[in-house]
């Protein structure tokens, strides 16, 4: 498990762009899942939208992408670098996620080639499959 101060040490994002409040469990190069508790303060929440809060999709691939970016450059060959995005695929929404849901993030890795990876995604509320998709990224 790594708290806020654990995954600011892997990953260079920072609030308010920080997407991960918590990880759960990750194996280095393999795996990550993490948690987004998604709060009525988020910024993005007073235009998108007014009187019906939904957290804007390109957020939560975001979330994923940053779940991916711990278990990625917590890799000791990949200390202090950075994953880029190099591509979105098979992306999927399937539920809207609102203010007071808990995002699970989940994310394997599934082909690396060099600092060129894709990692198979899903975020999920109580169970509930969100969004669904594969990340390409590049790490620089």
């Amino acid at each position: 498990m790594l708290d806020i101060n654990q995954i600011m040490e892997i990953i260079p994002q920072r609030a308010p762009f920080l997407m991960l409040d918590r990880v759960e469990e990750y194996i280095p190069g393999q795996s990550c899942i993490a948690y987004k508790n998604v709060s009525i303060n988020e910024p993005y929440f007073a235009g998108h939208f007014p009187g019906q809060p939904i957290m804007p999709g390109v957020l939560i691939i975001e979330a994923l992408a940053q779940a991916g970016a711990v278990a990625i450059l917590s890799l000791d060959e990949y200390k202090g670098k950075n994953a880029l995005f190099g591509g979105v695929d098979k992306l999927r929404f399937k539920k809207q996620v609102v203010p007071g849901d808990v995002l699970k993030l989940e994310i394997k890795i599934i082909k690396r080639k060099g600092p060129i990876g894709i990692g198979e995604a899903t975020a999920s509320v109580n169970g509930i499959l969100a969004v669904k998709g594969e990340l390409t990224f590049a790490v620089v």
